[in-house]
């Protein structure tokens, strides 16, 4: 029996629903909320922490530096819970490359949340730009001595701070409610340690939006490299640590963490690639 050719319009339609499907696994219905609240939620963070950093260096008297510090630790805790159950509130780029890493999190989707965050810390700055003018350094982090110190800070802070992250979002005997607590104060003690060296970044996004709203791009690297590279050491480290027997971290959702419901939603997924974790 011969096999009836298909139309090139056939073959056509067949591709486009094969996109079409392959898209939809890879961004589920929802997707382009989640990239929303990312945007949204780093906007907020790069301006309250580099709107706090920048009064602080212009006078000291009007925001100290430890306000401007705990400020950072602050924000950081309001967006987990405002945004958590929406996106994951990742609002940092190192975050989330390094859930990809850790398989938390699916690489395909990566890009959009990098993209989502650095617009966001970019559009914080120029609105910072506008407001605070005639300050000029809006916030921006430089190392106070060598860039090896200040990326090693960077890298040892940012490591701290995803552990945590790690512990209270991808582990059942973990005290999910408080994560925003655990991941702001994480925030606020990065910041008070690396402040006087590295001025305690943890985030691309934070340092990039200010750099280039500011024109000041000194070191800047360190300030890419280093909390990505600290972030994927601790997730890793937390992945190697994590007691496993019994606790099956792939059936997580952190919505239930967050609001303790028993919905659908929490239930619904048994992939550890689909955990959207909370962050910086």
């Amino acid at each position: 029996m011969q096999r009836t050719r298909e139309t090139p319009a056939a073959q056509n339609q067949y591709a486009g629903d094969h996109c079409i499907a392959r898209f939809a696994d890879s961004y589920p219905p929802g997707f382009r909320r989640k990239v929303l609240a990312e945007l949204i939620g780093t906007y907020l963070l790069v301006f309250v922490t580099s709107g706090t950093a920048a009064l602080s260096s212009f006078d000291d008297k009007k925001v100290s530096q430890l306000g401007a510090e705990l400020a950072a630790g602050f924000i950081v805790m309001v967006m987990v819970y405002a945004t958590g159950h929406i996106s994951g509130a990742h609002i940092n780029p190192a975050v989330s490359i390094a859930f990809a890493a850790a398989g938390h999190f699916p690489w395909k989707q990566v890009p959009f949340y990098v993209g989502a965050q650095t617009t966001g810390g970019i559009a914080a700055s120029f609105t910072l730009r506008v407001l605070l003018h005639p300050i000029k350094k809006l916030g921006t982090n430089t190392p106070s001595g060598t860039d090896a110190q200040a990326l090693v800070m960077e890298i040892l802070i940012t490591f701290i701070l995803m552990l945590v992250i790690c512990a209270v979002t991808t582990d059942s005997k973990a005290v999910g409610d408080l994560a925003g607590v655990a991941i702001g104060f994480s925030v606020a003690i990065g910041n008070i340690l690396g402040g006087p060296i590295s001025g305690g970044s943890l985030n691309p996004a934070r340092t990039l939006g200010p750099a280039i709203a500011s024109e000041s791009y000194k070191g800047i690297w360190v300030y890419l490299v280093g909390p990505t590279v600290g972030a994927v050491l601790g997730a890793w480290s937390y992945s190697a640590i994590q007691d496993n027997d019994n606790n099956p971290a792939s059936s997580i959702n952190l919505i239930s963490k967050l609001r303790s419901m028993n919905t659908k939603e929490a239930n619904e997924q048994d992939d550890p690639r689909v955990i959207r974790p909370f962050s910086v």
